[in-house]
């Protein structure tokens, strides 16, 4: 690719800190914990130790501290999504208002919004409790719209919004001079603005929130795979954890345990970092309150301002894997990785020729339904919760704290929300999976393609939209 770094992959000694950008500047020592050593009991066992495992573990033992708690990691805490993705700790729940009332009502939805929207600032305030310097800068969300359809996009948009109560301090339209005030990309019309995000630095918190829970009596073993989970069991190669409540917590790496194959489709978002960027460089551009950013178009793209003033540019595109494999191969696709450099560059024309150093991947887990879950049955003593969509920041810790209310067995606000005990139907077999997902990511490109030429709203992504959101 030539303007982007692609970065080491790791090899069997498998060097942690070369997998991203956070886990290179996490400051953290990444040598794994102990493995399970055998068979062991529990109270909770949690598969996964990446956000939701850890916030599980953390308010559970915060509630409870006499309870046993061990949390089972195949890499190291923090190897996956958590501690890869683009650095936003945002309100967005993957399931829309719409969605969420027409099947538990209107009253129900807004309490979902509600209870995401205080989320960000909960993240915030454990992190200062506990310790955690996650760069946190509570900056809030600009979407910027930059053709005719995406500024038709942006007002219905904040229509709709204020059909259901929801005010500026919500969100709120900004025109041409506010949109570029904040962020000035190239041929804004004007944006979207929204206050409920925070820029962090994920590796940072999923680090620092392995250590908390480790200070509150939780134990976790790392280079444990689980293989398989059963009503009072986690099965691994080094023995098995018997526990009363089994908690599945591993988002894009479900189809690797024994009979999820079909649960949640792991599809790939990739990411380049820029080096730091001058002061000059930043006047022109913006966000000068670190402020998370993206578009109206159909293809996902994110981006930030880092700490130490990095442009952080992210994107889906990537293939969706035949079988729903995940494979350290993956997180690495030049051409995806070009087309994120051209995209961002077409944003931000000052940034043409600037060096990227670091270049990463990884997958998230996508329900068939496009609607995260969380949920315990009572009679096996299974939970789960995930299908965040690339929205897990600070879902993953809604999730942790319905998760101990449950296992708990409290009867809350948190307990009776619409997501709660929420099943998505399973994905199809094989190929189909495979033809349907890389079809509909094929047709999001298509659409913000069309766009850009007719100037009018897309006709693929209005017939393919409706079709790929379940």
């Amino acid at each position: 690719m030539g303007r982007a770094l692609s970065l080491r992959r790791p090899g069997r000694d498998r060097p942690y800190d070369r997998l991203s950008l956070w886990h290179d500047t996490a400051g953290d020592d990444w040598t794994p914990r102990a493995a399970l050593p055998g068979d062991t009991e529990a109270d909770v066992a949690i598969v996964g130790a990446g956000y939701t495992g850890l916030w599980t573990a953390h308010y559970l033992a915060e509630a409870d501290p006499t309870l046993r708690i061990v949390v089972l990691e195949a890499e190291v805490a923090g190897y996956g999504a958590s501690g890869r993705n683009g650095g936003w700790c945002s309100a967005l729940f993957p399931a829309s208002l719409d969605k969420l009332a027409a099947a538990s009502g209107r009253d129900a939805a807004l309490a979902q919004h509600a209870a995401m929207r205080a989320t960000v600032d909960e993240v915030a305030r454990v992190a200062r409790a506990e310790g955690i310097d996650a760069d946190l800068a509570h900056g809030g969300t600009i979407t910027v719209a930059r053709t005719g359809a995406q500024w038709r996009r942006a007002r219905a948009e904040v229509e709709h919004a204020r059909s259901w109560g929801r005010g500026e301090d919500d969100l709120r339209l900004l025109d041409r001079r506010a949109a570029t005030a904040v962020l000035d990309a190239t041929g804004t019309r004007g944006a979207t603005y929204t206050p409920d995000c925070m820029a962090i630095h994920p590796a940072k918190l999923v680090r620092g929130l392995a250590r908390a829970v480790e200070r509150r009596g939780v134990t976790i073993h790392e280079r444990t795979r689980v293989t398989a989970i059963e009503p009072g069991l986690a099965r691994t190669k080094h023995g098995t954890v018997r526990a009363d409540t089994v908690v599945r917590a591993t988002e894009g790496y479900t189809p690797s345990l024994a009979g999820e194959h079909r649960t949640l489709a792991p599809v790939y978002s990739l990411v380049i970092a820029t080096a730091p960027l001058p002061a000059d460089v930043w006047d022109r551009i913006g966000l000068a309150r670190r402020e998370t950013f993206t578009d109206h178009r159909h293809l996902i793209v994110y981006g930030q301002r880092t700490a130490d003033d990095r442009l952080v540019f992210g994107g889906r595109g990537a293939p969706y894997h035949l079988g729903s494999r995940v494979r350290p191969g993956f997180d690495h696709d030049e051409k995806v990785f070009a087309s994120l450099y051209d995209a961002m560059t077409t944003l931000f024309p000052v940034l043409a020729g600037t060096r990227v150093t670091h270049a990463w991947g990884g997958a998230l887990g996508i329900p068939r339904d496009w609607c995260a879950s969380v949920g315990l049955d009572r009679a096996t003593g299974l939970a789960w919760a995930g299908g965040y969509v690339g929205d897990g920041v600070s879902t993953t810790n809604l999730a942790g704290r319905t998760l101990r209310d449950l296992v708990l067995g409290h009867d809350t606000d948190l307990t009776r929300l619409p997501w709660v005990g929420h099943r998505s139907r399973v994905w199809e077999r094989e190929p189909l999976r495979w033809l349907g997902i890389n079809v509909g990511l094929r047709a999001m490109t298509l659409a913000d393609a069309e766009e850009s030429l007719t100037r009018q709203p897309s006709l693929v992504a209005r017939a393919v939209g409706p079709l790929i959101g379940g």
